[in-house]
């Protein structure tokens, strides 16, 4: 027979157990179905891989690109999506006096309540206020998009699966031919780099379809790259900043690093 002190470390240790088999199964409930979402294929074609100014340790946006990015994004992308984490005024960033800021948000107009009857009313734009959807609620977004809400494009750079890759290769990816057997429904398109190959969004870009300031041919590709980069810029406004941060911290430290190792050798240099 065993001694009670023995069964009572037997019976220790079997609590011990069930409270880990009871928290990895907790940890396990936690976690997806299958081989974990990073595993899980994708419903759209991966894109090609592009080079981007804004990407890597030194990158740096190409401003005149943001600039007519913005225009595509004015003439364009505004008609059906909003930008509610942007103000106007973060439009100054493009390079923009403050006159020319307060001109182009007076020049759109927004919700201001309703008057003495009832009837809704708006006022110009100012600084403060952000780039709201064009519809007044979901329920008409949905209804006048074929049931689905345009979204947001705040962060539709960092937050989009595929990232800025995927965003070009969508706006350039109409008009392919689908593969065989693939049906299309009526008043959907063909879009390899669209959700399971298609969208109810007809084309939004088109050869010459907007005049750039600046003169630029305005061809899809073009457009299709402008406009992704300003989307880049929109949700990482401080991205060339915080680069150059990095770099001066870098180049700070191996200064330092080669001080430090000058003082070590001379410190010690007397010493025999």
């Amino acid at each position: 027979m065993h001694e009670p002190g023995h069964q009572q470390r037997v019976a220790q240790r079997r609590r011990i157990m069930l409270r880990r088999g009871l928290l990895l199964g907790g940890l396990l409930a936690l976690l997806p179905l299958g081989s974990g979402a990073r595993a899980q294929p994708h419903d759209y074609r991966e894109p090609p891989p592009r080079h981007w100014s804004f990407q890597g340790p030194l990158g740096h946006f190409d401003m005149a690109a943001v600039q007519r990015g913005y225009t595509v994004y004015a003439q364009v992308c505004s008609a059906c999506h909003g930008m509610k984490s942007v103000t106007y005024g973060d439009l100054a960033g493009l390079g923009l006096k403050e006159a020319d800021v307060n001109a182009l948000a007076a020049s759109h107009h927004i919700p201001a309540g309703v008057d003495a009857g009832g009837h809704p009313v708006t006022r110009p734009a100012n600084m403060d206020d952000h780039l709201l959807s064009p519809y007044p609620d979901a329920h008409v977004a949905a209804a006048a998009n074929h049931g689905v809400v345009p979204p947001d494009q705040s962060r539709l750079a960092v937050v989009h699966p595929g990232g800025v890759d995927r965003i070009y290769a969508f706006l350039t990816g109409y008009g392919q031919t689908p593969p065989a057997g693939t049906v299309v429904p009526p008043g959907t398109f063909y879009n390899p780099y669209a959700a399971n190959g298609q969208i109810a969004m007809p084309p939004p870009l088109y050869e010459g379809g907007i005049t750039y300031p600046d003169g630029t041919p305005a061809t899809v590709e073009q457009q299709a790259r402008d406009v992704t980069t300003y989307l880049a810029w929109v949700a990482s406004p401080h991205l060339t900043a915080r680069h150059r941060a990095g770099v001066g911290a870098v180049v700070f430290l191996l200064i330092l690093l080669v001080i430090s190792i000058c003082l070590k050798r001379r410190t010690w240099s007397n010493v025999h």
